[in-house]
């Protein structure tokens, strides 16, 4: 029997999203007096990430019987995000350049609200490469899980996975308790994207009600030029990874609906990332793989962040008329590559990465990201979107490389594309 359209979560979330906007442009109050919605399931969808994390890479490693496979995906893993991610910087500057959104903008860094990015400016010096890559140790497996924080937890996974698979049949009772947790875990998760409509009407209301369409239109040329520039990354560059591997970008995107609408009304990748998971998993992806690349992703994948960086860096010089030299240029591109790992999982780390890419050449002036904070909340959705699809095409590829992708499963799929809670 068909299910009723107005029982399908995509639909209730489009419904909810468009719900959002028109209250928020009809009444600004209101719709900011929204927030806590939004803010309440993003917070719930975060509260299971650990435990997801946990139970599918700790299965997934337990399952494998082999360690070199597992330093084999991670290294492939690694290889694929930053030839990517490379690309995409390289995307972002070309664009900037011979689109120049920033050009005739003549801004004068002197009358600029420099106190309004100078919150960013400091989380962006406070943390190093270094610093970063010594937080991925945590103080404790509990503290840990406590922040939520995404690799520590992975870390954590991966050395309970390898010692369960040491230790053979003798930690059989450990495996099917953690079988039988990630079980109720995702019983959970289906409970909580039931509320995803409310969470999307929420967060909508309250990005129209604060910002309001009108701050679009004097940046409507660099809004134009990310979301386009977004766009085609994830339907030729991404296409083209998926064309290879046999299936549609299209098809795909259409698989992922439901996630990708939650993001759209969320701005936040975290709050899919659950259901995403699962979703890959069933779409033939092996476990241990989403299990590692998935998580990972989001903190050394970030497609749509990186095009982000060089474009909005680009735009501040041309808008303040910081003429830039090739090397000058190619120092952006460089340190990029680094801030967008060092700055992760930092509460706007779009912001903040720029925030540090940019004081790499003391010619911008800081005070020019005053210019876009007014629409940056507008271009964090379509940052998630593809970090998103950047991640879950290469959760596929690296099941591809590793000779573990279900294909039949696949095209099965991606032929009906239910939705987890669907199944």
């Amino acid at each position: 029997m068909r299910q009723p359209f107005y029982k399908i979560l995509y639909v209730q979330v489009i419904v909810a999203i468009v719900l959002g906007i028109v209250l928020g442009e009809l009444n600004s109050a209101w719709g900011i007096a929204m927030k806590p919605l939004g803010d309440a399931f993003i917070k719930l969808a975060k509260m299971v990430i650990p435990l997801v994390i946990f139970c599918t890479v700790v299965t997934g490693i337990a399952g494998m019987q082999d360690a070199k496979r597992v330093g084999r995906v991670g290294g492939k893993a690694i290889i694929y995000f930053e030839v990517v991610s490379t690309i995409a910087l390289l995307i972002g500057v070309a664009v900037a350049l011979i689109v120049k959104p920033g050009a005739g903008f003549n801004a004068d860094p002197a009358t600029l609200d420099v106190k309004s990015v100078e919150s960013y400016a400091a989380q962006a010096k406070g943390q190093s490469v270094v610093d970063f890559l010594l937080n991925i140790i945590p103080n404790s497996p509990i503290d840990a899980f406590a922040k939520g924080d995404v690799l520590q937890v992975l870390l954590f996974a991966l050395l309970f996975g390898f010692a369960l698979s040491a230790l053979g049949e003798k930690a059989a009772p450990v495996r099917n308790l953690v079988e039988q947790l990630g079980a109720v875990v995702f019983r959970i998760i289906h409970f909580i994207m039931k509320l995803a409509p409310i969470g999307a009407f929420g967060a909508m209301a309250f990005t129209i009600g604060r910002y309001g369409f009108g701050a679009l239109i004097p940046l409507a040329k660099l809004m134009a030029s990310f979301y386009i520039t977004a766009l085609l990354f994830v339907l030729v560059v991404l296409g083209a990874i998926t064309r290879f591997l046999g299936f549609s970008i299209l098809k795909f995107i259409v698989y992922l609906k439901e996630e990708l609408l939650l993001v759209l009304g969320t701005s936040s990748s975290e709050s899919a990332l659950p259901a995403l998971m699962e979703k890959l998993e069933r779409l033939g992806c092996a476990r241990a793989v989403v299990g590692l690349v998935v998580p990972a992703g989001y903190s050394f994948n970030l497609d749509g962040t990186n095009i982000y960086m060089t474009l909005a860096a680009l735009f501040i010089a041309q808008a303040t008329n910081t003429d830039l030299s090739a090397m000058q240029i190619a120092t952006i591109l460089l340190v990029a590559m680094i801030s967008s790992k060092g700055a992760s999982g930092v509460t706007g780390s779009g912001f903040v990465t720029l925030a540090a890419t940019i004081a790499v050449v003391p010619d911008i002036p800081l005070a020019g990201m005053a210019l876009i904070l007014g629409v940056d909340r507008f271009m964090s959705e379509c940052r998630a979107l593809t970090n998103i699809t950047g991640n879950s095409v290469a959760t596929v590829f690296v099941s591809w490389w590793e000779k573990e992708l279900d294909m039949a499963k696949l095209r099965r799929e991606l032929g009906h594309a239910a939705a987890p809670h669907e199944a």
